[in-house]
């Protein structure tokens, strides 16, 4: 009777899982099958290597470059950054209100981007920006500082890699029990001793997981860089944006898809690090 009421929970919770099964697969599942295919054809349907040969050379091998140096840098500043903001804020009280303010901020400015991002960005900090004025009415003039290259896309991305981080962290520290502390001050370890030999270890896996999701985060990013420089920048999203507006050559309309791969693979090796990364401490840390 146990077993015939468990198999038919599994049934119900199975059952309610399909509007979700059913919206990834529509959404997520056949964009990506199609991808994949249409990056092995060519013009005409047949099969191809022509397509992935191009997306292996210039410019857009330069794309793929110039993202994983934004990407790598953004989700290392952001993750050490990140981190200790994290590290401050879990010496709090619980439930008090910096907890909650901290929290509530990170949730917000995580998914503050696109188009309103830059426009924040160039209305703050930008030539005419209002910032910019008034740091050059107190004698400190930034108009040097471009917001439309390398750099300026690097501090944009910050604002949303950094409270990421926070959010995705700070489960981590919070696992961390006081018991395992208490133990190690017994037995005579310093403070010093108890993060290199018990805190630190615990941490990194996640601290490595996290910094590959706001890799893959980086990488995957579009319309922020898009509304930012024009693309001006070749990073990946934008050429691909690029391809599938009609900015290529005759036959090579599956280019796109070709790019849109090596996208894929890139951000799936991080989100599968991050995965692993996860799963190694999650019985220690929750």
């Amino acid at each position: 009777m146990a077993d015939l009421t468990s198999r038919n929970r599994r049934r119900l919770d199975l059952l309610g899982l399909l509007p979700f099964l059913a919206y990834v697969a529509v959404f997520l599942g056949v964009p990506t099958v199609s991808v994949v295919v249409g990056a092995f054809q060519d013009d005409a349907g047949g099969w191809t290597l022509s397509n992935l040969g191009a997306a292996a050379g210039d410019p857009y091998l330069h794309a793929f470059v110039v993202s994983t140096e934004i990407s790598a840098l953004t989700a290392a500043i952001g993750a050490v950054v990140g981190l200790a903001i994290a590290f401050a804020v879990s010496a709090s009280p619980p439930g008090g209100v910096l907890r909650q303010v901290v929290s509530t901020a990170s949730g917000v400015l995580a998914y503050f981007a696109g188009v309103p991002l830059a426009f924040a960005f160039i209305a703050a900090i930008g030539s005419q920006g209002l910032v910019t004025k008034w740091l050059g009415a107190l004698g400190l003039d930034i108009s040097g500082f471009s917001l439309f290259g390398f750099a300026g896309i690097t501090l944009v991305y910050l604002y949303f890699q950094i409270p990421l981080m926070v959010l995705v962290i700070f489960p981590a520290l919070e696992g961390l029990r006081p018991q395992w502390r208490e133990a190690a001050s017994n037995l005579g370890a310093s403070r010093w001793q108890y993060w290199w030999l018990v805190g630190g270890p615990l941490l990194l896996p996640p601290f490595l997981g996290a910094l590959m999701l706001l890799f893959a985060n980086a990488f995957a990013a579009y319309a922020t860089a898009a509304a930012l420089t024009n693309g001006i920048i070749p990073l990946v999203p934008i050429q691909i944006a690029a391809v599938m507006s009609g900015n290529v050559a005759v036959g090579q309309e599956n280019l796109g898809n070709a790019l849109g791969l090596g996208m894929i693979l890139v951000v799936a090796l991080a989100l599968a690090g991050y995965a692993w990364m996860q799963r190694r401490t999650s019985r220690w840390l929750r």
